[in-house]
């Protein structure tokens, strides 16, 4: 299975979601890898705390591949090479946890037919060796986004099940730029046609992820002033009733992630060391990085409303 992360604007949480719910796969017996397409900004390996690759590798990572210099992109495998005491090794019962990072001192590049067909061979080999594969994407309409649409349009591909996620904040810039990159022009499925797919089977293998959501009614929130409360549901009820004006409602959302100071303040991954020990992390975030790991994966989350 081949998921795609993707948000129009930066700073939505994506890749730190993205890593976290591979990690959340992973240890559900999943056999999981994580390729790096952020081709600007290849940083998954700082929120995996792979130091060597914090800022992408220098041993021939995918922006090597994909231009030919080397035949195969690096690996990094997380139970053995994260500089992280808590993810050094295995826990029991857990899957493979593989990182392909991007290029240090990579950055966007126009694709090529050639790069497209090597893009979609890798998919295939690694469709065929893992249980799931996130390909965490460059933000906006990029030459990221428009390779693995070309690359998973090819007839190699047809028959591997594709999902997509996009990725925004629960804001009303946020909710407009991810409704673009669906639906305007330029945006995924208008792409995804001129590629060759089809625009409803298309739509229909994508779902949104809403980040740093704040519930008005929350606990944490008491101590707040009834006005601020009811200005916050005021304006939970105004995002809501934009988001099923631009086709981007509760129908096409599988996940909300709440505010996490955690995440806010450091990107990266949730142990339960972090949760029960430490205390630092709250339950209903990672109850939601366990439920989207789960959903990724279920039919019933994916039946078209």
């Amino acid at each position: 299975m081949l998921i795609f992360a993707t948000s129009d604007k930066g700073g939505t949480g994506r890749s730190v979601t993205s890593c976290n719910v591979a990690f959340r796969s992973s240890l559900d017996n999943r056999e999981v890898c994580y390729l790096d397409f952020d081709f600007g900004s290849p940083t998954a390996g700082a929120i995996f705390q792979v130091a060597g690759a914090a800022s992408g590798t220098r041993n021939g990572g995918l922006h090597s591949y994909l231009d030919g210099r080397t035949s195969q992109p690096e690996r990094i495998d997380i139970w053995s090479s994260s500089d992280r005491q808590s993810l050094r090794q295995r826990p029991p019962g857990a899957g493979q946890l593989v990182l392909f990072p991007g290029d240090h001192g990579g950055s966007e590049f126009p694709n090529t037919p050639e790069m497209n067909k090597r893009c979609a061979d890798l998919f295939l080999r690694l469709d065929e060796e893992f249980d799931i594969v996130i390909v965490d994407l460059s933000a906006g309409r990029s030459y990221a986004t428009d390779m693995v649409l070309a690359a998973t349009a090819m007839p190699s591909l047809r028959k591997v099940l594709t999902r997509w996620l996009i990725f925004h904040r629960w804001t009303n810039q946020h909710v407009g730029a991810a409704a673009g990159l669906v639906y305007d022009e330029g945006g995924i499925l208008a792409t995804g046609e001129e590629r060759g797919h089809d625009r409803q089977e298309l739509l229909d293998a994508l779902r949104l992820v809403r980040t740093a959501v704040i519930n008005p009614d929350a606990e944490e929130l008491s101590p707040l002033r009834p006005a601020q409360i009811a200005f916050l549901r005021e304006c939970n009820s105004r995002l809501t009733d934009l988001a099923s004006s631009r086709k981007v409602g509760i129908t096409q959302v599988i996940a909300s992630i709440p505010l996490d100071p955690l995440l806010q303040w450091r990107e990266q991954l949730i142990s339960d060391n972090d949760l029960y020990e430490r205390k630092i992390a709250n339950v209903e975030t990672v109850e939601a990085f366990e439920k989207l790991a789960k959903d990724i994966v279920d039919p019933v989350a994916w039946e078209v409303v």
